[in-house]
């Protein structure tokens, strides 16, 4: 790729984690990047860690969609089109029952994952509809949750399982203008946000257990896969994940 010039990525919540690993493994493979999150300073330093890929840097609440147009409109004038959308950005709610949960706390969760999606999405697919050539992907972080939930994680496991459904129809409505999709399902990824799980986490039989965890870069180095493919090939639904979790079974 290096020959040529680069595709361009939007990675959202590349600022930390599993958007971190991936951006830095885009940058490895050649990718231009837009580096979207709340947090300008973990963005930049995502970026200065990308090595000396080309960045742009661009803070952004992905529930706000005037904030997501910003994005994109700032990322086509900065690179001149979108060839890779990593929906990655999310959110959970404290572990509650769902009669302990308040309706912000779901809202909340539901903006950040579901609509926030959505709106990157539709901005993603604007762009590619339009460009010269046309068409482009887009990748949705599903994470094992769109297949099974934990237990109390009421608004986290709905709108991972309704990333499911917008992949399928991105997929879908993609396909006249050459556009892919993709959904990745992530168990156990070693980050900040799964430290927990090395000290023990509640079971669906109530226990409290330590879950393995897989190295993070092995998630970044299959969505690069996912991303390489030519167009006219798709990865519909990956699923990666620490080997021995409780995740088959009966848990």
């Amino acid at each position: 790729m290096s020959e040529k010039a680069p595709k361009i990525a939007v990675v959202t919540g590349a600022g930390t984690g599993i958007g971190r690993a991936v951006s830095l493994a885009l940058a490895r493979a050649g990718y231009a990047l837009a580096l979207a999150g709340r947090r300008k300073e973990a963005l930049e330093a995502t970026a200065a860690a990308a090595g000396g890929a080309a960045t742009l840097v661009v803070p952004c609440d992905v529930a706000d969609a005037a904030a997501v147009e910003r994005l994109f409109e700032a990322t086509v004038q900065r690179f001149g089109r979108v060839d890779l959308l990593f929906n990655n950005a999310g959110t959970g709610a404290p572990a509650l029952p769902i009669d302990e949960l308040a309706v912000e706390q779901w809202q909340a969760v539901v903006d950040a994952n579901l609509t926030g999606s959505f709106l990157c999405a539709r901005q993603a697919v604007r762009f590619m509809k339009r460009q010269q050539p046309q068409g482009g992907r887009i990748i949705n972080n599903g994470s094992i949750s769109a297949h099974a939930p934990r237990p109390n994680t009421t608004p986290y496991t709905a709108t991972k399982h309704a990333i499911t459904g917008l992949t399928k129809c991105l997929s879908l409505d993609g396909r006249p203008f050459n556009i892919a999709c993709g959904q990745i399902d992530i168990g156990n990824a070693a980050t900040e946000m799964t430290e927990r799980m090395t000290k023990g986490v509640q079971q669906a039989d109530g226990r409290i257990a330590v879950e393995p965890r897989m190295d993070v870069e092995q998630v970044a180095q299959a969505v690069v896969f996912m991303a390489g493919l030519p167009l006219e090939s798709n990865v519909q639904f990956m699923t990666i994940m620490a080997t021995k979790m409780p995740f088959v079974g009966r848990g």
